[in-house]
């Protein structure tokens, strides 16, 4: 099969790659549906996150189970499936509390830009949806491996409640289903931090009440204005920079709740000014298969559609395109077709 590999800076190739097989028991072989680049896979495209030679790219997937080892019970040929970023065997203390991405066996799922993928603990990892999906639904299942799963957790971990008054930062794919997440969990006000106008659209479709273009204390200052000098009960963290950071924490109120999803490159904490801002500081990989089923029920009842993040859709053998538009901020989130699909 051809997949998507990436060399190095800002060079990503699409070539022959080995097809998948079952190498253990657990695993299982999917067809995959749909692709998609995450935001992610910038900071090694950009090369601020450094790969030690050629890397299969994409962790983001669902499609048709096509075979599983035979230890498989849960999944089964003919399946349509969504899984996390992180397999998990589901089973173990960590994953019973419901931190299956960091499961004790936990294995990073790659290679998912291209037809065919393996995922190992496929008992643990994959869900099946009840009925193969219409194809205008598969676009918002497959947010749901990761991209809308993590803003989902953000949100759960900034304690959004009914009434509350939340700010997200950062208006990528991630902060914007932070947006979707935080209205469907009943937040009153929502402060995105915005200052491209497509991004601005789509956050407010999602129930972004309010807009803040500026960045930095200019951005604090802003929160606090609209929220009467107190801050915001609840923070989405969704960049995972120092500047990001920083007005995360200096934009929530005493007591209140940051959720940092935003994968951390430079960031570092005064711990005397964290313990002085009385915030709760909670994040990390997102675990997503704990959301799992309730997002899938979410997205096939119609209830929301984080699918509407995809603003450009290419042929999956145009990957690289797919790369430079994120890249160059002409694009909020690349989907990549499979098999004609639409």
């Amino acid at each position: 099969m051809q997949g998507t590999m990436l060399y190095g800076t800002r060079d990503i190739r699409f070539e022959d790659r080995p097809e998948p097989r079952i190498t253990n028991p657990t695993d299982a072989v999917i067809r995959i549906s749909a692709a998609c680049v995450c935001g992610s896979d910038l900071w090694p495209y950009r090369g601020i996150q450094p790969i030690a030679q050629p890397t299969p790219m994409g962790h983001e997937y669902c499609g048709i189970v096509e075979e599983v080892g035979s230890a498989v019970k849960s999944v089964k040929r003919g399946q349509f499936v969504i899984g996390s970023f992180f397999a998990s065997d589901n089973v173990c203390p960590t994953c019973r509390i419901g931190y299956q991405s960091s499961c004790q066996h936990r294995e990073l799922v790659g290679g998912a830009q291209a037809p065919f993928l393996r995922v190992p603990l496929a008992d643990g990892t994959l869900v099946a949806t009840p009925d193969a999906p219409s194809e205008n639904l598969i676009r918002s299942l497959l947010t749901l491996s990761d991209v809308m799963g993590t803003g989902w957790f953000a949100a759960d971990a900034a304690n959004v409640k009914p009434g509350s008054t939340v700010a997200v930062v950062g208006d990528g794919a991630v902060g914007l289903l932070g947006v979707l997440s935080a209205k469907q969990m009943g937040a009153k006000r929502i402060i995105a931090m915005s200052r491209h106008a497509s991004r601005q659209k789509l956050a407010r479709e999602f129930g972004a009440t309010d807009i803040v273009t500026e960045r930095g204390d200019e951005g604090v200052g802003c929160i606090k204005e609209v929220t009467n000098g107190i801050g915001a009960d609840s923070v989405l963290e969704c960049v995972g920079t120092q500047e990001s950071m920083m007005q995360a924490i200096k934009s929530t109120r005493p007591g209140g709740y940051i959720g940092y999803v935003g994968v951390p490159h430079g960031v570092s904490l005064d711990g005397e000014q964290l313990f002085f801002s009385h915030v709760h500081l909670h994040g990390g990989p997102a675990p997503v298969r704990r959301y799992l089923p309730e997002l899938i029920k979410l997205v096939l009842d119609g209830k929301i559609s984080p699918g509407k993040v995809f603003d450009l859709t290419l042929p999956l053998d145009q990957v690289a395109e797919g790369y430079r538009a994120m890249d160059e901020r002409r694009a909020i989130k690349t989907l990549l077709r499979l098999n004609g699909a639409r």
